[in-house]
């Protein structure tokens, strides 16, 4: 019913929901500022158990941007989420709703989830979805030469946390970026880079800062480039003629 709710108001008013304004605490900007410090429902979400079935209604209201898929958007405006870590998902979730990530779009959506255990469900159900494969990858001409310059930068870099296959650290909250889509990684790097992701982990800031752009768009490249096996879903068959 919740989500059949807020639907209804997006088909009628469009993407732009207005919601209540989201919140704003202390982030990275700030000192004393600690990545991923316990507390709050994040802690009580993460010691819950979530069922997938219950989930799976939770994610409705999500479905209308990332798809009922998880897929998201190829033009990277809404990312892919299936096989993310519920780690991970519960922290930005909490994080979006408490106010130290800022993601007005998003907000009144996330604010719709009622408690630590209904962000558990959606997470655990997200977390069980394959990952589609067809997603948004670099494009360029120079796509080839991109995806080697950036594979190299990566594997100096960032497959230490993030993984030879982009299968991140489910027990760190360090994402799964396989699948993701090419201008989503690029947008969200260099938001961290130059500091207006404010729940940013201050480890990755620094690794990330040197980066020219030219560089982050290799990086990107390389990384929407990479699989995740036994996770993917299987492609499409093609439309026989």
């Amino acid at each position: 019913m919740k989500a059949s709710i807020l639907l209804i108001g997006l088909m009628s008013a469009g993407i732009a929901f207005a919601g209540p304004p989201a919140p704003h605490a202390d982030g990275i900007e700030s000192k004393g500022y600690k990545w991923n410090a316990d507390g709050g429902e994040k802690s009580e979400a993460l010691k819950l158990k979530g069922d997938k079935k219950r989930g799976e209604e939770a994610y409705e209201v999500c479905g209308a941007c990332h798809l009922p898929s998880g897929a998201g958007r190829p033009d990277g405006t809404f990312p892919q989420l299936a096989g993310q870590h519920t780690t991970v998902l519960i922290k930005q979730m909490a994080d979006i709703r408490a106010g130290t990530r800022d993601n007005p779009t998003m907000y009144p959506f996330a604010a719709t989830l009622t408690d630590p255990q209904e962000l558990a469900d959606a997470a655990a159900y997200i977390e069980s979805l394959c990952i589609p494969v067809e997603h948004g990858k670099y494009e360029g001409a120079d796509a080839a030469i991109k995806i080697q310059q950036g594979k190299e930068l990566y594997e100096k870099q960032c497959l230490e946390c993030h993984g030879k296959n982009g299968e991140g650290q489910k027990d760190k909250f360090y994402p799964v970026i396989a699948g993701q889509h090419y201008k989503y990684l690029l947008r969200q790097m260099t938001e961290i880079r130059d500091g207006h992701r404010r729940n940013a982990n201050p480890d990755m800031v620094k690794v990330i800062k040197p980066y020219t752009n030219d560089q982050l768009i290799a990086i990107s490249a390389y990384q929407s480039s990479l699989v995740m096996p036994g996770s993917m879903c299987k492609p499409k068959a093609a439309k026989k003629k």
